[in-house]
Order: structure tokens, then C-alpha cells, then sequence
């Protein structure tokens, strides 16, 4: 197994190939430079694990020059070596960024032991940061106290650490992928990979390609070669969202993927093994689909072993005012003041059939905050799209003033007559919809203010 990528800068051929020489039979890639120069470039083009200097290269101190390896790299760990050592000179290297400081002819057991311990640290620090920006970005999908929600928790738990298929079910916009996302930063594979896919959309080539990836000339445009998202998830998780729209003729080729843990790409004659876990997602009816000949029924229970189904926003308005609060801190906002919900904006929300679930109350949301007068959100500074489903079908008989006068009233209505509302609503100046309002006789011509 490869310990690491060094690069060795030392203008003295004979110390270059020495380091390299025992440093490669150490497990170490190894690159080499002759000049600062190229070490610069060497930084650009490939950067390290760690870098061993030579402090004097020619007229060039490295320890004058540290700046300009961290200009190009801040985070790659340099390690010193010089002919004349002294205190002063040590100081220096270490106040200019060096990890350590050797004296030639360096006794290379020492140099190896700090060269692993420097990289290790490094990782180590790396994956600490990791795991803490992961723990103050990761989304909870079990946010609420609604029964459903404590039902679906412990599920989730439970099968957090298995290694079989997920098939995560629900309606669009309800938390599918935070629920993901969650089973993988909670599982075995946490440290590994995550690759996302939604196969919605993708025709057969691009979705083939996609998985599976392409070999250079497999197909009109294919000029390089690709590796699929199956390989790039090799040892993690594969997250499939929307596979009820997968293409039929994909079907098995997954299946095999997913059974024998083998597949070609696209144009190659050579079998690729991979290690993935699969979560997939959708808010299809899969059985339903099986039945009508849509999806393989072998694969349905292939990725069903393990289902979870997330119930839809309507279904728990219990949870609404936890999920909002939490919503609100994450969104952008025009004041200093923490926003909060009336107890009015609440019973707002849950009156509200939520046909777009969690992903329309965060737009909602969102929209309040940036235009909300105060930091405390009232029913007033809620606006709800009309559900598709309820919006009739055109009657083509109508003009294009009449569909117009029909449209400006029923946001007018859904708002409550407030004008202001209805303006932000239809995206057009008060004024502008004050004009429409008397264009229309949806005003009193005394007051104009709309009936």
C-alpha cells in the first residue's frame, strides 16, 4: 500500500537519487526536483503529502523562500535539510513554516520516522476537521415528535450499520436525500465516498455512462476516458435517487453490478470489481411498476431489502414549528435578530396541505425571511403556491385579458385582498397591480382599493 506522495528538492543529483532510492523502498511515491523552480511547479501540478528541502539550492535559501511553497500550497507539511545547520537558522525555518529542521548528512531512520509521523498528523488533522464540518453541516431527517417521525428514527438507526440495500420511499421534496446522506455518515462507510445520481431524465447511453463509465471511442463524443460512478464509490455508498425512472434496458445491467460486484464500462472487454454499498430513492410506486412490466421485478427486491418510507409534511403538522425553527436558523436574512413564527404564522402552516413537503415550506420560509419587516414571521409574511392539481385546465375560449383578470383574482383571493401580498406573489410592482386591479374592475373606482 502506498504511504504517501513525497517530493525531494535538492540540487545535488547524488542526494536527490539517495533519498529516492531509500524513500521508494519505504512505500513512498516519489517525486524529485532540482531547483525551486521546479519545485514550484511539481506543487502545482501534483501536490504532495510532504516536501523535503534543501535549504541552500544554488544562490536560493529555502528558508527565505518557505513563503512561496505556501503561497502555492498552505497545507503541505516541509521538511528542511541544510549542510550548516545552526540555531538561529532552525528558528527561522520553523517560524517560516518547516515541520522539522535536519542537519547533513541526515541519518535517514530519523528522517523516515518524522516523514510518517508529519503525514499521519496531517491526516489525522484532516479527518478531525472533516468529521467536525460534517457534524455541523449534517442535516437531521428525523426532526419533529410526530409518531411516523419516531417510528421512521428508529428504523434508521437500526439499519444504520448494515451493509444490505435501501430503498428510501416518499413523496418529492419530503427528505429522501437527508436521509441518505444520514445512513452513510452514520454507517461502516462514513469515511468513504458518497456518489449521487438522479436517473430521472438520463436516456439509456448517458445513464449507462454515468454508472458505468466509458472507455475513448465507446461512442460518438467519447474522446477520454471516463470512470463510472460506480468506481468512484468504490468502499462507499452509491445513493440512486428517482430509480423508478431508470431505463428498462439499464435494469439488469445494474442488478448484475449490484449481485456479482463486477461490471464493464462502456467500449472495455475487462471486468472492474467495486465495494458499494447502494441507497436507492424514490417517490414511485416500484410495486406498481413491477406489475405493469416497467421495472424489473428481480431488482425491486434486490434494493428492497431494507425499505423506509417517509411520511409526507401533511401527515405530522405536528412537526412543523420544529421543522421551521430549524429551517429558519439555516436560512439568509435581513435582520441581525433570530427569526421566530407568531403563534398566527404556525396555525398557518398547518392549515396548509403542503404538496411540495419539505422542500416548498424551506422556499416559503426562505421567501419570508427575506422580505418580512421583523424578525418575528406572521401569516401575513407567509405566501402559498396554489397546488398544481388544483389549478383547472385553460379554457381555451377565454381571451388573453380575461385569463389575465381571472389569474390577478385568484392570487388576490389566496392572499386575502391584501395588495402588497399579491404584488410580491405575481412578482410586479404595487403599482403596477393597482393599474390591473382598475384595468379590470377588480377595484372600486373610488377608492381603488380592490373588492
Amino acid at each position: 500500500m502506498r504511504s504517501g506522495r513525497l517530493l525531494v528538492v535538492d540540487d545535488e543529483p547524488g542526494v536527490r537519487f539517495a533519498l529516492e532510492r531509500f524513500l521508494s523502498a519505504h512505500g513512498f511515491e516519489v517525486a524529485l526536483a532540482a531547483s525551486f523552480e521546479e519545485a514550484l511547479e511539481s506543487l502545482k501540478s501534483a501536490p504532495p503529502d510532504l516536501a523535503v528541502v534543501d535549504n541552500q539550492l544554488g544562490p536560493v535559501s529555502a528558508v527565505e523562500e518557505l513563503q512561496r511553497l505556501r503561497a502555492v500550497d498552505a497545507d503541505v507539511p516541509l521538511i528542511v535539510l541544510t549542510g550548516h545547520g545552526s540555531i538561529d537558522l532552525a528558528v527561522r525555518a520553523i517560524k517560516n513554516g518547516a515541520e522539522h529542521f535536519f542537519t547533513k548528512p541526515v541519518e535517514l531512520p530519523a528522517l523516515l520516522l518524522a516523514i510518517r509521523r508529519t503525514i499521519e498528523n496531517r491526516r489525522y488533522r484532516r479527518e478531525h476537521f472533516a468529521a467536525a464540518a460534517r457534524a455541523r453541516e449534517a442535516e437531521d431527517p428525523f426532526i419533529g415528535s410526530s409518531a411516523a417521525m419516531r417510528r421512521l428514527a428508529e428504523q434508521a438507526r437500526r439499519v444504520a450499520g448494515s451493509d444490505s440495500p435501501v430503498l428510501i420511499q416518499g413523496e418529492t421534496g419530503s427528505g429522501k436525500g437527508v436521509l441518505a446522506r444520514w445512513l452513510h455518515g452514520h454507517g461502516p462507510r462514513a469515511e468513504e465516498p458518497l456518489v449521487d445520481l438522479n436517473c430521472a431524465g438520463l436516456s439509456r447511453d448517458l445513464m449507462e455512462s454515468e454508472l458505468f463509465g466509458h472507455q475513448r471511442g465507446a461512442f460518438t463524443g467519447a474522446t477520454a476516458d471516463k470512470a463510472g460512478l460506480l468506481e468512484l464509490a468504490n468502499r462507499g455508498t452509491v445513493l440512486l435517487d428517482e430509480i423508478g425512472d431508470i431505463e428498462p434496458a439499464v435494469q439488469p445491467k445494474l442488478l448484475k453490478a449490484l449481485e456479482e460486484k463486477r461490471f464493464r464500462r462502456l467500449g472495455d472487454v475487462r471486468d472492474r470489481h467495486v465495494d458499494v454499498r447502494l441507497v436507492a430513492a424514490t417517490h414511485r410506486d416500484l410495486p406498481q411498476l413491477v406489475a405493469e412490466g416497467r421495472f424489473r421485478a428481480d431488482l425491486y427486491f434486490r434494493i428492497a431489502a431494507i425499505p423506509l418510507v417517509l411520511p409526507p409534511l401533511r401527515e405530522r403538522t405536528e412537526d412543523l414549528p420544529a421543522l421551521s425553527a430549524r429551517l429558519l436558523e439555516r436560512l439568509p436574512r435581513a435582520h441581525c435578530e433570530p427569526l421566530s413564527l407568531s403563534p398566527a404564522a404556525v396555525d398557518a402552516l398547518r392549515r396548509y396541505s403542503w404538496p411540495g413537503n419539505i422542500r416548498e415550506l424551506r422556499n416559503v420560509l426562505e421567501r419570508a425571511a427575506l422580505l418580512a419587516s421583523g424578525p418575528v414571521l406572521g401569516p401575513d409574511d407567509l405566501f402559498f403556491q396554489p397546488a398544481a392539481a388544483a389549478i383547472p385546465a385553460p379554457d381555451l375560449a377565454l381571451t388573453l385579458a380575461e385569463v389575465e383578470r381571472r389569474h390577478v383574482a385568484q392570487v388576490l383571493a389566496a392572499c386575502n385582498g391584501k395588495v402588497d401580498a399579491a404584488a410580491r406573489s405575481l412578482g410586479v410592482p404595487r403599482s403596477s397591480l393597482y393599474q390591473k386591479l382598475k384595468q379590470h374592475g377588480l377595484a372600486s373606482p373610488r377608492s381603488g382599493k380592490a373588492v
